[in-house]
C-alpha cells in the first residue's frame, strides 16, 4: 500500500533556510570588487535599455547575458574561496584552478559584450 503524501513544516523550513543561505551568498558575492563592477555594468545596461525603450525580446537576451556573467562571477568566487580554504599556500594547481575560473568569467563577459553590441549598436547608430 502506498502512503499518502503529507506536507510537513520541515521541508518548508528547509527551503526557507536554503533561501537564507542563498541571500547570504549574494552578500558575500557583492563584497567582491569584480562582482560590484558587473552589477554596476548591469545597471548601466538596464538604464540604457530603458532610455532606448527596448522590446521584450531584447530585454530577454540582455537579462540572460547579465545573469550569465553574474552567475559565472559567483562560481568564480566560490571556487576561489574553496581553493584558498584547502590550499592556503601557493601551489601551481591552485593557481590554475583560480585562473580557469576567472577565464570562465572572461568568456561569459565577452559573450555578454557581443550581445550588448548586437542589441544596442543599431539603435545607437540611428541616433548619431
Amino acid at each position: 500500500m502506498v502512503k499518502p503524501l503529507t506536507r510537513s513544516a520541515a521541508p518548508a523550513a528547509s527551503r526557507a533556510a536554503a533561501l537564507g543561505h542563498a541571500v547570504r551568498g549574494l552578500g558575500v558575492l557583492l563584497r567582491e570588487p569584480n562582482a560590484r563592477i558587473h552589477v554596476l555594468t548591469a545597471l548601466c545596461v538596464t538604464g540604457l535599455g530603458l532610455w532606448l525603450r527596448l522590446e521584450a525580446s531584447d530585454w530577454c537576451v540582455l537579462l540572460l547575458a547579465m545573469a550569465l556573467v553574474l552567475g559565472a562571477e559567483a562560481l568564480n568566487t566560490a571556487i576561489e574561496l574553496v581553493v584558498d580554504l584547502v590550499q592556503p599556500e601557493w601551489h601551481s594547481l591552485a593557481r590554475d584552478a583560480k585562473d580557469v575560473a576567472a577565464a570562465g568569467v572572461l568568456i561569459c563577459s565577452l559573450a555578454a559584450a557581443v550581445v550588448g553590441g548586437w542589441v544596442f549598436l543599431p539603435r545607437l547608430w540611428v541616433l548619431i
